[in-house]
């Protein structure tokens, strides 16, 4: 504060002629400076002394005079710093001194609420303020019957990865709920270890049919990748027609940056919805209104310009060092980064505590700054320590906010895959996948090779923050063109980090081994015996579908097992790769990139050295923490398996902690009643194994993309689906699936938001937010990147998303 008043004062006496640092004869610029500090000094000591005895003195003084007197009596004091001042150097008019000590107080008081609001206490008592939880819930609260859950996923943070930061004293936060119970339990993700299929899975309940992060389609001929908006939401419509369910927070829920909505009626920075226009979108809504409040946007600015540095400081430092492996991350990347760790961080956190002050029921927020910093800098190391220091300290501060909103909280972590380190394939082979394939297939292959499109989630959530910033629309169709070949008979060769996928787009069919051979004959054989590649899955007329490897072994998928060609991938390999055999979407051709079990390493088919998207390693092992007052995830020995079987967990845990959980915008039939099996299901987790296999498609099958709706919910309990509808549970003919305006309805979030169902079957509208505006403030403390932000908008009813 010194400072900023002396560099005030010096600019103010060169910008005034009637106020003056030095003396008739002139200064030297040293000898000024030291009399600017010796002024502001004075003056900020006289303010802090003589100042509320002024206030304290003229309290019958009316509010608009005491304003006015306020700036005669700040000049006076402002003349009295001057005049102690060493050998009288400062002087000035009244009149200018009525006007320097204005700007000095306007500046002061910018500087310090700018400091403030970076410390974390000083943010929550402005939070609570703002919110009028001026206390903290007492323990008799009548909300403590029914508490909410906030469901917190770190992105791309492993099992391992916390195991570590925890054991290193990166995250005294998770640490100290660990030592107080807190459960933490790995889970295996399906073969596709990426956010698209792991988070569908985990807020819709299915994510049948995504083979990967990046797919080609060919009864649609649509190139289908996970974090743009068409896809997203083509993605989620599947998977509520597939289910016949709104989502896991269809009930009273809060959707936060995610890339599906889960069902919720709230939701801000979630792809799925982005790409609409109108005051139907209110995703977009959580930047304009977060950015609304300048401190906010000063803010997250500096904190902006701070990360920029920081990542050219650490990519230089690892280019002077020669570390390896390492990948350039010039470019824009250092604002892909700082939008990932500063501005969706940011906008997010502020967001779910809203959430949780507006006492809404469950939250699902996805934090990205780990997983785009471990993309670039690998998932091991001091960048992602750093990255990993702050995460902790955003769930420090959201668990804070919890103990002041209206009604107790459950907060869960989890993360929706690993990442595995290594060097990239082309760094290591000197050739990219695509490459491999055209020399495979006998076709010219470019000394220059355009890099490999990166999986980034935060790239192009930035890119579609900024479009939709601009009001431009999210044409996907140039991008599409540009990674689909020239001529249909060339092979469309996509990397999902270390999977790689290759489809033949003038085949309509999926091709069989048979096929390739003829028409490629050293296809197969070249990528099965490259030393990069683990295993490749292909069809086959004669075996239904096989699993080649680089020594020969062919193991039919029907006879896959864990031993063989899978073993090195761990327990789990043989059951995801069955899986995915059967989706109809799947490509001709499936390569798994090698994993050595010793160092952990695999080799990304795009420019990632800390990457996700197939088998090996720490990338299929994410984790789940829980509070002791949540039942065990599974069972004693049992394990948790696939994105689909988290749903479930998820589902149970909110309604041990609030009933059943009711989709929105379904029928009620009349005369509904709560199931007795769905009211009581509080007791310990089912039994629940690994959902059956889908039967696999034969070659010519057509790929429709839709499987049939499953009768009953999620674990085979009685309700567990749409309780509120007639396409699962106890309240409806089970064989009655929903009609597909009304799952369409739900998908793309037309659905009247404020027709919502309650447990016992009755029609309620959405409460209303007690904020009614925005809320600003930090997430890091004086050493890290400010948060602030809004929390929601004025309430709306009855309008539909």
């Amino acid at each position: 504060m010194w400072a900023v008043s002396t560099l005030t004062l010096l600019l103010l006496a060169g910008l005034l002629p009637a106020f003056q640092l030095q003396a008739p004869d002139g200064d030297s610029l040293t000898r000024t400076a030291i009399t600017a500090a010796w002024a502001a000094g004075a003056f900020g000591l006289l303010g802090a002394l003589v100042w509320p005895l002024l206030v304290r003195a003229l309290l019958l003084v009316p509010a608009l005079v005491l304003g006015l007197l306020g700036f005669f009596l700040n000049g006076s004091l402002l003349l009295v710093a001057l005049w102690v001042t060493p050998d009288g150097r400062g002087a000035a008019d009244p009149e200018t001194a009525v006007v320097v000590a204005a700007v000095m107080s306007a500046v002061a008081s910018a500087t310090s609420t700018a400091l403030a609001v970076r410390d974390d206490d000083a943010y929550r008592r402005r939070l609570y303020r703002l919110t009028g939880r001026t206390r903290a819930r007492a323990p008799g609260d009548p909300a403590d019957a029914a508490p909410g859950t906030v469901f917190l996923q770190l992105d791309g943070v492993g099992h391992r990865v916390l195991r570590d930061a925890v054991a290193d004293g990166l995250m005294p936060t998770v640490a100290a709920w660990l030592e107080a119970g807190h459960r933490l339990t790995p889970w295996r993700t399906d073969w596709s270890s990426q956010t698209g299929a792991s988070q569908l899975g985990i807020l819709h309940g299915s994510n049948e049919d995504v083979p990967a992060f990046r797919w080609y389609e060919k009864d649609t001929g649509r190139l289908m990748v996970s974090n743009r908006p068409a896809s997203a939401v083509e993605l989620q419509r599947r998977a509520v027609r597939r289910t016949g369910d709104g989502g896991l927070l269809a009930f009273d829920g809060a959707s936060r940056g995610n890339l599906f909505s889960g069902g919720a009626e709230q939701v801000a920075l979630v792809l799925s919805v982005a790409a609409r226009r109108g005051r139907r979108n209110r995703s977009r809504a959580g930047y304009f209104a977060y950015f609304s409040d300048p401190a906010n946007a000063v803010r997250t600015a500096g904190s902006f310009v701070t990360e920029c540095v920081r990542e050219v400081c650490q990519s230089t430092r690892a280019r002077l060092r020669r570390e390896t492996p390492r990948i350039p991350r010039g470019g824009t990347y250092p604002f892909v980064r700082a939008f990932a760790t500063v501005v969706e961080r940011d906008v997010v956190v502020a967001a779910v505590m809203g959430d949780m002050l507006a006492g809404r029921t469950a939250v699902y927020a996805d934090l990205v700054a780990y997983d785009e910093v471990a993309h670039h800098s690998g998932p091991h190391g001091r960048d992602t320590d750093q990255v990993l220091r702050r995460l902790d300290r955003a769930i420090a501060l959201i668990a804070d906010v919890a103990g002041h909103a209206p009604r107790p909280y459950r907060i869960v972590l989890l993360s929706d895959h690993g990442q595995s380190p290594g060097e990239t394939f082309e760094a290591v082979y000197g050739l990219t996948l695509k490459d491999l394939v055209r020399a495979g297939c006998g076709l010219p292959v470019p000394r220059r090779v355009r890099r490999t499109p990166s999986g980034s989630e935060a790239r192009d959530a930035a890119r579609d923050a900024l479009r939709s910033a601009l009001h431009r629309p999210l044409d996907e169709g140039d991008e599409t063109a540009r990674e689909l070949p020239a001529k249909p008979s060339e092979p469309v060769v996509l990397a999902s980090g270390n999977l790689g996928l290759v489809s033949f787009p003038d085949v309509p069919h999926r091709m069989t081994r048979e096929e390739i051979d003829r028409r490629h004959p050293a296809l197969l054989r070249t990528l099965a015996h490259h030393p990069g590649v683990g295993f490749v899955l292909v069809a086959s007329a004669e075996h239904g579908s096989v699993v080649l490897a680089g020594d020969g072994t062919e193991v039919p998928v029907a006879e896959l097992t864990d031993d063989g060609p899978l073993a090195v991938y761990g327990p789990g390999a043989a059951r995801a790769v069955r899986r995915t055999d059967g989706f109809p979407h799947v490509a001709d051709i499936m390569v798994n990139s090698m994993y050595d079990p010793e160092t952990g390493a695999v080799h990304a088919f795009e420019e990632q050295i800390g990457s996700h998207g197939g088998l090996g390693g720490e990338q299929s092992e994410p984790f789940l923490l829980s509070p002791p007052e949540l039942s065990p995830p599974v069972g004693e020995g049992e394990e948790l398996v696939g994105a689909e079987q988290i749903h479930r967990v998820l589902r149970r845990w909110l309604r041990e902690s609030s009933g059943p959980q009711v989709p929105v915008g379904l029928p009620v039939p009349v005369g509904f009643q709560v199931p007795v099996a769905l009211s009581e299901a509080t007791g310990p987790p089912e039994a629940a194994g690994p959902p059956p296999l889908p039967s696999r498609p034969g070659p010519h099958r057509p790929a429709d993309g839709r499987t049939g709706a499953p009768e009953g919910g999620p674990d085979g309990a009685p309700g567990d689906g749409p309780a509120c509808g007639p396409a699962g549970g106890s309240g409806g003919d089970p064989t009655d699936t929903p009609t597909d305006e009304s799952t369409d309805a739900l998908a793309d979030g037309t659905a009247d938001a404020a027709a919502r169902c309650s447990a016992d079957g009755t029609v309620r509208g959405p409460a209303d937010s007690p904020l009614g505006g925005s809320v600003d403030g930090p997430l890091d403390g004086p050493a890290g990147a400010p948060v602030a932000g809004p929390l929601h908008g004025p309430p709306v009813r009855d309008e539909k998303r």
